[in-house]
């Protein structure tokens, strides 16, 4: 099973596929709430098939405390397209061509179109969460948004930095990628009105599932190869994204391997990860991040003890084996 199908298989399908595809339908659909001649832009970056996680948590949160409502599909909305509004971003700031198989926007139609087309999505995601009678909710996905293009922003802000700590990374993608996770969890039990304890746990399984991910993601930049992953690879280290798996490295290196790994990751060329391997101990910080990312699922597992027994509940707990087997499947 290649990589991109073990993604995939982090949701049971069949438990949410009716869910899952009418909020396919609903996605698609919002391209012709754009004016005509942005709409065909709109359908292309929104019809690319995703993984859909966040509208899937966002059905589980909400089958595992209750029910799955009109509003559940709403929220589940908005937060993918704000997720895609990201990924439009992102492939511009690594130049990126592939993305999910297929040419991203930029490499389509080139930067200047597709920074005003994520802008877009983003505004009209906004739009649809203020369509909620309860303030808290359109709070909530505004405060997700901006932490996503914080996380961004400092994660552009830094890089080549060499002096960004484990703790700045943790900062960085807790804000990027595990805000919009934790959300999607958060507003699936707010909106079955739980009690705090309950939707706080389940914004915790958020944040730590989200933060696993991300490494896993990290360490499959490294480690996977294009045609599994479906997407253009080694961007973050060839743009100088200090993942953790890199951050281990030089955290490892002695200070002449550190000069040397310096060096290599500041030069113009793409850099040859045999050439990492020479200098200090590659497989070790690939070892170490996926440790990290297991512990991460572990938490993400305890938080869900407030859940009671049923198939949504027992769902969210498979979620965490599967994201520790394909953690596993990144070892060299």
């Amino acid at each position: 099973m290649s990589r991109t199908s073990s993604v995939a298989a982090l949701f049971p399908f069949q438990l949410l596929k009716p869910d899952l595809e009418r909020v396919e339908k609903a996605i698609r659909g919002q391209a012709r709430a754009f004016d005509p001649s942005v709409e065909p832009y709109v359908a292309y970056v929104c019809g690319t098939s995703g993984k859909r996680i966040r509208p899937a948590l966002t059905f589980l949160a909400g089958g595992a405390t209750g029910a799955v409502t009109a509003d559940h599909h709403k929220i589940a909305v908005t937060l993918e397209l704000i997720h895609i509004a990201t990924l439009v971003h992102d492939d511009i700031i690594d130049g990126a061509e592939i993305r999910r198989l297929a040419p991203t926007a930029n490499a389509k139609w080139g930067n200047a179109l597709s920074v005003l087309l994520g802008d877009s999505l983003f505004a009209h995601a906004l739009m649809l969460s203020t369509e909620f009678d309860d303030q808290t909710i359109g709070r909530r996905v505004a405060k997700a948004a901006n932490a996503v293009c914080a996380g961004e922003i400092i994660q552009t802000q830094r890089r080549f930095d060499f002096q960004l700590s484990r703790e700045d990374y943790f900062d960085i993608i807790r804000k990027k990628t595990a805000a919009l996770f934790a959300a999607a969890m958060d507003l699936g039990a707010y909106l079955n009105g739980q009690p705090e304890p309950v939707v706080n746990a389940l914004r915790d399984y958020g944040t730590d599932i989200g933060t696993a991910y991300q490494i896993y993601d990290d360490c499959l930049d490294l480690v996977g190869s294009e045609e599994e992953a479906g997407k253009t690879l080694r961007t973050d280290i060839n743009k100088g994204k200090l993942t953790l798996p890199i951050l281990n490295l030089i955290a490892s290196a002695t200070p002449r391997q550190r000069e040397k790994l310096s060096n290599l990751l500041l030069q113009k060329e793409p850099v040859d990860l045999s050439a990492l391997a020479n200098i200090a101990d590659y497989e070790g910080a690939i070892e170490s991040a996926i440790e990290t990312g297991l512990e991460f699922v572990g938490r993400a597992r305890e938080s869900l003890v407030v859940l009671p027994s049923n198939p949504h509940a027992a769902a969210l707990r498979k979620i965490t084996d599967f994201l520790s087997g394909l953690l596993e499947g990144c070892r060299q």
